[in-house]
């Protein structure tokens, strides 16, 4: 169903800018303002993710070459700054690479975005070749859903499953991505299944989940006179009740 979370194969990007581990410095600059990318992955022969070199690091070269006299520049002889600009990627790039797998889904990417502080993350296999690439703004497309398109697709693929045959159906209601739940549902105990099933419909960005029980009956003592047989008792003995 389509009630679960989608996954970084569904928004990434396939077709991804990489270099080599021995591509030249200038080569890098060229491929990033050519294809105007902020960052590169950088494969071994076999296309496995070594590291990733981005705008960032080659400005930090570029820091190091263009420094104020007297500063770190000025300790380092000239044959050091021509060095700087013809390290290879290799030498250049940040090891060990943050990568996710393609089936990790969408809020896992995120948090490993955050965690890491990048803005985007290779994407590899189960054996560490790269098959695509995922930013920021690839994730944030499963939230710009309109609201009623995730109403509807939480009516027809959610609660169907779940709340089928309640008396009365389970009113839907999502408002800039936050969905809410009203209603009495017969098993209480699918009341945290629900949220979960919706909280994983694309472009849900939280939950507030309303759903109560049935009515209950208050419990009656089995001691207590029945009242309708007390009365007709009363009619009984004295011919017409005042």
């Amino acid at each position: 169903m389509t009630g679960t979370p989608s996954v970084v194969d569904d928004v990434m990007t396939r077709e991804v800018v990489a270099m080599r581990r021995d591509a030249a410095f200038k080569d890098i600059v060229t491929a990033m303002r050519r294809w105007r990318v902020g960052a590169v992955p950088v494969l071994d022969d076999e296309g496995h993710v070594m590291g990733v070199v981005s705008e960032a690091d080659l400005l930090r070269e570029e820091e190091l070459r263009d420094g104020a006299p007297g500063g770190y520049t000025g300790l380092l002889r000239a044959d050091d700054l021509t060095t700087v600009s013809a390290l290879p990627a290799g030498e250049l790039m940040n090891i060990p690479a943050v990568t996710v797998r393609a089936g990790a889904t969408i809020p896992e990417a995120a948090r490993m975005m955050a965690r890491h502080g990048v803005k985007r993350l290779p994407v590899v296999d189960a054996q560490g070749v790269l098959v695509g690439i995922v930013s920021r703004a690839d994730l944030l497309k499963v939230f710009l859903r309109h609201d009623e398109t995730i109403a509807e697709e939480i009516r027809r693929d959610v609660l169907p499953h779940l709340f089928a045959h309640e008396a009365e159906p389970v009113r839907v209601r999502v408002r800039d991505g936050v969905v809410t739940l009203t209603g009495r549902v017969t098993d209480t105990a699918l009341v945290p299944v629900a949220a979960g099933w919706v909280r994983g419909v694309e472009g849900v960005v939280d939950v507030d989940c309303a759903l109560t029980g049935p009515h209950r009956r208050p419990a009656l003592d089995p001691n207590l006179p029945d009242a309708g047989a007390s009365a007709r008792t009363r009619v009984a003995e004295g011919g017409a009740e005042s």
